[in-house]
């Protein structure tokens, strides 16, 4: 074991001590012992072993250390501090501009233990309200973590979206007069995206010949129909050439799921010749309407649609107003006042302000006083603004008894409720269960906020039985959220299917903690198009007098 590496046990040693708040003047030895070590010029190996501790800066402790490491080749003190440490803690160490003291803050106080989970709590402004962070450290790290992820192998769809259409106009540009469509998983709306697809129609020698030709793209394979790049060490790219009069064909084989397009040729009278100019001709041929790419997942969205029953899928423009967002009231990054004219130039009707609950002390959360502060400011913004209207809520957390966060006589002040999860979020399914349903069980619930807790390739989120929260939900006419937010989408689109079959009521909800937020509407429609969710099935699409109704009938069905 050579000097650099003792020296960079040390330093890691001394970091993970400093994390977890162990003896500093330990820490402090090991980090000096690293410093120390890195300098020698004669390596430790072809050092005698009582000689070691004399070297400048080795004392007792890390002196056995060193010589632990060249005898046995194992440092068993690191080891144990490494299995202790989740490895997202780990990430956060290479990451520039956080060091030991501010990842104790983060993973202690606001129980961070991933990026991903990092980069959500920079978007949502929350870092800033810790001691030691301001708004430039919280944008260094963002930006930092963002290049460090950049590197990785999956994306979010709306990560990559912004890539996809850069690459289809380079795709127009570079086979001009050729038909190109995206494919694959990105075609069909998927949340994760593994690589992006498109087709060409034109053959895979003349696209192989372009991309070879093109600065930026490695080859990583081909086949007999594609060729798989990668751009700058990014996004991975599966490009299928075909002859133009096969294009649809190609396009219809190449979009669906092995499982949707195995029913699909299944079916009397499905196969075709491939000679089809569009995909409604092969739909047409096999006595099929035409099914939406989002929806080409499973065999039995092809039973739907020959018994005509496909849904008419919701779209964004069906959302009339903002539902679940967060002001400086609590971590928004927004006057309540400018959210609300946002929204309102933006052409929503109304805005539902839910700021964080008391229990949320890491997000500003609402003591009682402010939010009678709260709710006489938006009394007088509702005057100013009419015929928009704000209406009054709150994001009340779920305490671990399944209890609200604050009392009856509160809760009754709000016009809705949404109750979400945000600490102790491992539990087993049980724990889970016992939380979400007290809650669900509560008459002032009215929103179920993200189900789950769940942030894609991030975290996975708290087991839970969906159809038993579904159903309790219907039974107690609470609506089930589905969080915008791309990195949540949750409740998950395979889930809502069965929700609206059990007669649930959804609501896409942005979850907007800064006005640009109100855009993630569109990426909780995308997802919400795959479960076949329509309008009437959702809350924020209920116009301001629908709502106002709905509201009411709600609160005189409850009894509030």
């Amino acid at each position: 074991m050579d000097n650099y590496v003792i020296a960079d046990n040390f330093s890691l040693l001394a970091k993970l001590m400093d994390i977890h708040g162990d003896n500093p003047f330990k820490a402090k030895s090991f980090a000096n012992a690293a410093f120390q070590i890195e300098k020698l010029t004669v390596p430790l190996q072809e050092t005698p072993r009582d000689a070691i501790f004399r070297i400048k800066g080795i004392g007792e402790s890390t002196g056995k250390s060193v010589c632990e490491m060249l005898d046995t080749g194992a440092f068993p003190l690191l080891e144990v501090y490494l299995a202790k440490t989740p490895a997202g803690i780990l990430d956060m160490m290479r990451i520039k501009g956080i060091g030991p003291k501010k990842i104790a803050t983060i993973w202690k106080e606001l129980e961070i233990e991933t990026l991903g989970e990092l980069l959500y709590a920079c978007n949502e402004n929350r870092l800033t309200l810790l001691k030691g962070f301001g708004a430039k450290t919280q944008e260094s790290i963002r930006q930092s973590i963002e290049f460090f992820l950049s590197n990785r192998e999956r994306f979010l769809f709306a990560e990559v979206e912004p890539f996809a259409k850069e690459l289809l106009a380079l795709l127009e540009k570079s086979f001009p007069g050729t038909p190109i469509s995206p494919t694959g998983a990105y075609r069909r709306q998927q949340p994760v995206i593994d690589e992006l697809e498109f087709v060409v129609g034109t053959p895979i020698d003349h696209v192989s010949e372009t991309f070879h030709a093109l600065d930026g793209f490695e080859r990583l394979g081909n086949s007999d129909d594609s060729i798989l790049v990668q751009f700058r060490e990014q996004v991975k790219i599966r490009l299928f050439g075909t002859a133009p009069e096969h294009f649809a064909t190609k396009l219809f084989t190449t979009t669906g799921t092995d499982a949707f397009l195995t029913a699909f040729f299944a079916r009397e009278g499905a196969a075709n010749g491939g000679t089809e100019s569009t995909e409604t001709e092969i739909f047409t041929r096999a006595g099929l309407p035409d099914i939406a790419p989002a929806l080409r997942e499973t065999p039995d969205i092809l039973l739907k649609a020959a018994a005509g029953k496909l849904p008419q899928l919701i779209q964004a423009s069906d959302i009339k107003g903002i539902i679940h967002s967060h002001s400086q009231w609590s971590d928004g990054a927004s006057s309540l006042e400018d959210m609300a004219k946002a929204a309102r130039d933006k052409g929503f009707e109304y805005l539902v302000i839910s700021d964080h609950s008391r229990s949320a002390f890491y997000a500003n959360g609402l003591q009682p006083d402010r939010i009678l502060a709260q709710h006489a400011q938006i009394d007088e913004l509702n005057k100013k603004l009419a015929p928009f209207k704000i209406f009054k809520s709150i994001e009340a957390d779920i305490l671990n008894d399944g209890s609200l966060d604050y009392p009856d006589d509160i809760l009754r002040s709000f016009d809705l409720v949404i109750a979400s999860v945000h600490s102790n979020l491992k539990m087993p399914e049980e724990k889970a269960m016992a939380r979400l349903l007290a809650a669900i069980a509560n008459p002032y619930t009215t929103i179920l906020g993200h189900m789950t807790g769940r942030l894609l390739l991030s975290r996975n989120g708290y087991p839970v039985n969906h159809p038993a929260i579904i159903d309790a939900c219907v039974a107690n006419q609470v609506v089930i959220e589905l969080n915008a937010h791309p990195r949540r989408l949750d409740i998950d689109w395979e889930w809502i299917s069965l929700a609206i079959d059990k007669g649930a009521m959804l609501s896409i909800d942005p979850d907007a903690h800064t006005i640009e937020g109100f855009a993630d509407i569109r990426y909780g429609t995308l997802a919400a198009q795959k479960g076949g969710l329509t309008a009437d099935k959702n809350l924020s699409s209920f116009s301001l007098s629908e709502l106002e109704a709905w509201l009411a009938a709600r609160k005189q069905s409850k009894g509030i």
